[in-house]
């Protein structure tokens, strides 16, 4: 098991190759690579196409096939470039098969207009301490007041609304992560709190759409759950990005149901993850 002073990354690079170690690996197979990996190359790779001073106000992520664990490449390329708007697009590659499928919406910032506007009030847990270094997830404790945490798993283990906060390890070995690489990986975890439930988790998600207003400050973040529906073996989640400021955007997940895999959460405590 990784501890909070492991020098653990997701992946490495191979000359243009990027290399999972086993903590990318996913719960669901070990011969497949966990979405938040996946997720969080997509945005490092379209962030190469964001203008300065522009926000990636809409990302979206498509896992219509599993990403092997297995070298990868990732191929992008600017689909729109205009004065307030850019699109970009990008792709993971194996052997020459497309696995997976990102495209970022990058918009200007600027004044906010007149007005005032509708926007929730409830309060957000409080983040855990600041951490110096690497560190498991962090849960709300079950039937606490939002301001103790706990890296146990099984505080999952329930029916109630969940919350995670996430200090983590470098998304590629030598490289800073940027906030918005950061926050793909984080916003991935949508699937886990909303799908997880007193049996553990049996829905596995295939995509994530996030949407934000700002990028994050600082190296930890939070999501929360914000909605969830369940219908005929199909899911739709949807969570709050949040750092220690406040609000940064959301994340929605759709997933469909693995009952044959369900995962026992409990097992994640023995995971490189955990």
């Amino acid at each position: 098991m990784a501890s909070g002073t492991d020098p653990v990354s997701f992946f490495t690079t191979d000359g243009d190759l990027l290399v999972p170690t086993p903590f990318a690996v996913s719960l669901w197979s070990p011969k497949q690579l966990a979405g938040h990996g996946v997720c969080g190359l997509c945005a490092r790779d379209l962030e190469r196409h964001r203008p300065e001073g522009f926000i990636p106000a809409r990302t979206t992520v498509d896992l219509f096939m599993p990403v092997l664990a297995e070298p990868l490449r990732l191929e992008s390329e600017v689909v729109r470039k205009g004065r307030r708007i850019v699109v970009a697009d990008t792709r993971i590659v194996q052997d020459g098969i497309t696995r997976a499928r990102a495209s970022a919406v990058f918009v200007t910032t600027g004044d906010d207009p007149p007005g005032e506007l509708w926007s929730p009030t409830e309060p957000l847990p409080t983040p855990p301490p600041v951490a110096d270094a690497w560190q498991p997830p962090s849960f709300p404790t079950p039937g606490g007041d939002g301001t103790a945490w706990t890296h146990d798993f099984a505080a999952l283990g329930n029916a109630d609304r969940k919350a995670i906060w996430q200090f983590l390890p470098p998304l590629v070995a030598g490289e800073p992560d940027s906030p918005y690489a950061r926050t793909a990986v984080v916003a991935e975890n949508t699937s886990l709190i909303t799908n997880t439930g007193t049996a553990g988790i049996g829905f596995i998600n295939a995509d994530l759409t996030m949407a934000l207003s700002r990028l994050p400050v600082g190296s930890g973040l939070g999501l929360r759950a914000l909605d969830h529906l369940a219908v005929d073996g199909v899911s739709t989640g949807v969570a709050t990005l949040f750092d220690r400021e406040g609000p940064v955007g959301t994340a929605t997940v759709v997933a469909l149901a693995n009952t044959r895999r369900q995962i026992d959460l409990t097992a994640a405590r023995r995971s490189p993850r955990a």
